[in-house]
């Protein structure tokens, strides 16, 4: 019972984590060492759980599946999400500054707890840190929008990249969608007037995405270790870009819905009590990382 209660409460930070622009859940998963198993519970929902299920034995299929687990993150993170929503967002509009400091100080240090779970720093493993700190950045700076493609094929494809990089610590599936040149196509018009023709297309990439997306990382995971982890790191730090509390957000209108599509950065003008308790806040962010790992490292 108190395992299943911690797994919860974790759900509950993968949560609150994708409330927050540029925070990923799968950046808190990784940290609370929930993603290995995440994704071999994703994994696991292969022809042996279909014939389980089928041929009735429930039990046999739900530890196959490691069922109890999944069901437990998957409370917890909606729990997160519709309970915190009503915190954070007021905070974000009254207290930007405050709020990105924070989680700026937070996901800097899980920066070094992730990465010092990387058992041998070779260049290979240096190599695959690099590219995937420029990929996030280049995602959040670099990369102009597509123009919008309403193909059942291309729906397909935006349906299962969009889910790969809600999986992947650092990287905002929403995000990748504006990227893509599809957020209003999807998220307005299909999801607000449940138009099937564009729903179905992206729905069907997105469980083709991650049931195949799981099997290879899981695969990565185990042949590849320390590069993959790297990998995530980097992930991890390029998208601190987005976290800066100092910048300007870039809107576009979705059919009356705004949307962040970029930022502009910049240091504050002068050393004033906001940027005091800013920088007090990316302590608190930094220190609360630390005391949740030497919490797990004392357990």
């Amino acid at each position: 019972m108190r395992s299943t209660l911690i797994v919860f409460l974790k759900g509950l930070g993968i949560g609150a984590a994708n409330i927050v622009p540029g925070v990923s859940g799968g950046t808190i998963a990784l940290l609370t060492n929930l993603f290995e198993r995440l994704i071999h519970s994703i994994k696991s929902f292969d022809l042996e759980a279909l014939k389980l299920f089928f041929s009735g034995r429930f039990k046999a299929f739900a530890k196959h599946t490691d069922l109890l687990f999944l069901l437990t993150v998957l409370v917890g993170a909606l729990t997160g999400i519709y309970s915190l929503t009503f915190v954070l967002e007021p905070l974000l509009e009254s207290y930007p500054v405050f709020v990105w400091a924070f989680f700026f100080g937070l996901i800097a240090a899980s920066v070094y707890f992730v990465g010092k779970t990387v058992k041998r720093w070779t260049a290979l493993v240096i190599g695959f840190f690099i590219v995937g700190a420029l990929i996030a950045l280049s995602l959040s700076t670099l990369i102009e929008p597509a123009a919008a493609n309403s193909s059942m094929g291309y729906l397909f494809l935006c349906g299962m990249v969009a889910i790969m990089s809600m999986i992947l610590p650092g990287l905002s599936g929403s995000f990748v969608l504006i990227l893509m040149g599809n957020y209003q196509l999807i998220m307005i018009e299909g999801v607000q007037n449940m138009d099937m023709r564009i729903l179905v297309p992206v729905g069907l990439g997105a469980v083709f995405g991650i049931l195949a997306f799981s099997r290879l990382l899981a695969w990565a995971l185990k042949s590849y270790k320390d590069p993959i982890i790297s990998l995530l790191t980097g992930f991890i730090l390029g998208s601190l870009s987005i976290l800066w509390p100092w910048k300007e957000a870039l809107f576009e209108n979705f059919n009356g819905r705004e949307k962040v599509v970029g930022y502009e950065w910049f240091l504050p003008q002068q050393f004033n009590v906001e940027v005091v308790w800013s920088i007090a806040l990316m302590i608190v962010g930094a220190l609360f990382i630390i005391g949740l790992e030497k919490m797990a490292s004392k357990k």
